[in-house]
């Protein structure tokens, strides 16, 4: 068995001694030189996607390497910060190594917490205490600090999730199964009338909303639930391909009924496997 090497200080020195020297204005990198917050985030948000992506493949070799890529990202911000006279890569981990301690109590402290979700909801107290105790007055609302930048599928997710602590939700699947065919209604309706492309669009934003909602009460992640089913018709189109190809036949010059058998066959070679 390979020997796990425990990081230590050395190693970390050396790669903020590595973004040190790239940023240095006597030698370093032109390209480093020329970024600022603004120009990385983009690459940060990258680098996040590509961490998920390799769990999502279950390629451990990868995984390493993203989440290699995404700490540089971190130490990136954290050298144009400290440029700036802001703060450091230091009091980045000395933030986080606080704010650890003080949301988990449960671990680091005398109190107690029945499961995963009562942790969530404990979670989300401490946030509000934090807010509180920030002076942050400006917005007292419960949906207060979600960032507009989120991915939508993550940031309605979490809108919802804040809503139902206050008790803005439905009580049982059956209601939100009954909402998602009401919103479907209201699409039909907008289409059939002929209304604006905005208005038929606002009726498709209420569904993906109210399917949101679902993935909630299913106690499933909509990001996941969605890139899940991505990957699963990727996989049946592609075996759609091969299986036209077989057949002599490009996808372009199937009709719809031919282009139909083949999805279905693929739809069970691939539950059948």
């Amino acid at each position: 068995m390979k020997q796990k090497k425990s990081p230590g200080i050395g190693d970390m020195a050396a790669l903020l001694d590595i973004m040190a020297r790239l940023r240095n204005p006597e030698g370093g990198c032109p390209w480093d030189l020329q970024q600022d917050f603004a120009s990385i985030a983009p690459y940060t948000l990258e680098e996040a996607y590509e961490v998920a992506d390799a769990i999502e493949r279950h390629q451990p070799d990868e995984l390493r390497d993203e989440l290699g890529d995404l700490l540089f990202q971190v130490v990136f911000h954290a050298q144009m910060a400290s440029e700036k006279g802001w703060f450091d890569f230091a009091e980045v981990v000395e933030a986080i190594n606080t704010k650890m301690l003080r949301r988990h109590p449960h671990v680091f402290g005398d109190e107690s917490v029945a499961d995963a979700k009562a942790q969530s909801e404990a979670w989300e107290r401490h946030k509000e205490h934090e807010r509180a105790q920030r002076g942050d007055k400006a917005d007292v609302s419960a949906l207060a600090d979600i960032p507009v930048a989120l991915p939508a599928l993550v940031r309605a997710q979490k809108i919802q999730r804040r809503a139902a602590r206050v008790g803005f939700d439905w009580n049982r699947v059956d209601e939100v199964l009954e909402k998602l065919e009401e919103e479907v209604a209201e699409l039909r309706e907008a289409i059939a009338s002929r209304e604006s492309q905005q208005r038929q669009c606002e009726e498709l934003g209420d569904i993906l909303f109210s399917c949101v909602n679902m993935a909630r009460f299913l106690e499933a992640d909509a990001e996941q639930v969605l890139r899940h089913a991505s990957s699963k018709f990727s996989g049946r189109f592609r075996q759609v391909e091969v299986l036209a190809a077989k057949a002599g036949r490009t996808l372009s010059d199937c009709s719809l009924v031919e282009l139909e058998a083949f999805w279905q066959q693929a739809k069970s070679e691939s539950e059948g496997a």
